[in-house]
């Protein structure tokens, strides 16, 4: 079994894999379902570029008669079996604790991933029927999504299941090893390319403020800070912020990204903002906000001097309800300002 290490490697894998192994993994996969083997096998270079082969917007005449989806008989009816041969192994506790130490922080990580790029998709697809005129089938387009086989990104569950050869998985888990999304029809599968580019922050979400946080080789990119989809041009504008500009921006998740982005402290000095409190642990700085709550911070120093005898100054955002510097300072610590009383500040 692939321990959950190598599936958390594979599940954010980038670059083109091994496309002859990824092929022979797919008519394997054919195989043990039972099925008669595709006629044809198609390679995308991203999610979006195989929905406009597989609905015909990208050539303009599709790939002819792909037959019915076979994605139950391929992935969903073996996992599932699977998984309750497991779980009578293993008992609904057992299960559980398994589940766990295997796929469950994994599953997290590429379940937001998928849905980012099944809305990027659907997006994209809307802005092309928008230039062409053509009216778009949206429910068509999500339930096309849904026939995706997700590769890579089904690395959560196939982590938690036996996938060596000769199990009923090892075909499926031998096509995530090498490439992305892929879609099997009765007489076609099109297989997607692995990005080019994924960037996360440390929890794990999308980031990235110079460029697309995930990004295919066909220009098909996702644009996100700290988990939260962005334009690309609201990450290209981000250098040439000022106090005004944030100021002047209606969306209040948009502002929050360019206070985040410019600094508080910096904000705070260049903006002229005042003190509303001030005590022996800090400064309470308050920022007002049109249409979003107070940006409520505290100025504290550091009481452990750097090598060079300096003190660091640190500012710490707390609860808009903040009222004094030693409220905040003891909210940090979960603790109301009555029960904040440290014998020794570090």
């Amino acid at each position: 079994m692939t321990d959950r290490i190598e599936w958390r490697a594979l599940s954010a894998a980038t670059g083109a894999g091994d496309r002859t192994a990824a092929e022979a993994a797919v008519r394997a996969a054919y195989r043990r379902a039972g099925l008669r083997e595709p006629a044809r096998i198609v390679w995308a270079r991203s999610p979006l570029e195989a929905v406009r082969l597989l609905t015909g917007s990208e050539t303009g005449e599709g790939l002819g008669d792909t037959g019915a989806c076979v994605r139950e008989a391929l992935r969903s009816r073996p996992w599932a079996a699977e998984r309750e041969r497991v779980h009578a192994e293993l008992g609904p506790k057992g299960f559980g604790a398994h589940w766990q130490a295997t796929g469950a922080d994994l599953w997290e990580l590429t379940s937001a991933v998928v849905e980012r790029i099944r809305a990027g998709v659907l997006e994209a697809m809307a802005t092309g029927h928008k230039e062409t005129g053509r009216r778009g089938d949206e429910t068509g387009l999500r339930l096309l999504l849904l026939d995706a086989v997700l590769g890579q990104h089904d690395a959560a569950w196939l982590c938690a299941f036996d996938t060596s050869p000769g199990r009923p998985l090892d075909a499926i888990a031998a096509v995530a090893r090498e490439a992305g999304w892929w879609w099997p029809y009765e007489n076609v599968a099109v297989i997607s390319e692995r990005p080019l580019e994924l960037h996360r922050d440390e929890a794990g979400r999308l980031d990235r403020a110079d460029g697309p946080a995930l990004a295919y080789s066909d220009g098909f990119a996702l644009h996100a800070w700290r988990g939260m989809p962005v334009a690309g041009e609201f990450l290209t504008g981000l250098a040439a912020l000022t106090p005004e500009r944030i100021r002047d921006e209606e969306n209040a998740e948009l502002r929050r990204v360019m206070l985040e982005y410019y600094g508080y402290d910096r904000y705070l000095e260049e903006s002229r903002a005042r003190p509303v409190h001030r005590d022996e642990t800090g400064v309470l700085w308050r920022i007002a906000l049109d249409g979003d709550e107070d940006v409520v911070m505290v100025e504290v120093v550091n009481s452990t001097p750097e090598p060079d005898g300096s003190s660091n100054i640190y500012w710490l955002r707390v609860p808009p309800s903040t009222r004094t510097a030693r409220e905040g300072v003891a909210w940090t610590f979960g603790l109301s300002a009555e029960a904040y009383d440290p014998i020794r500040q570090t």
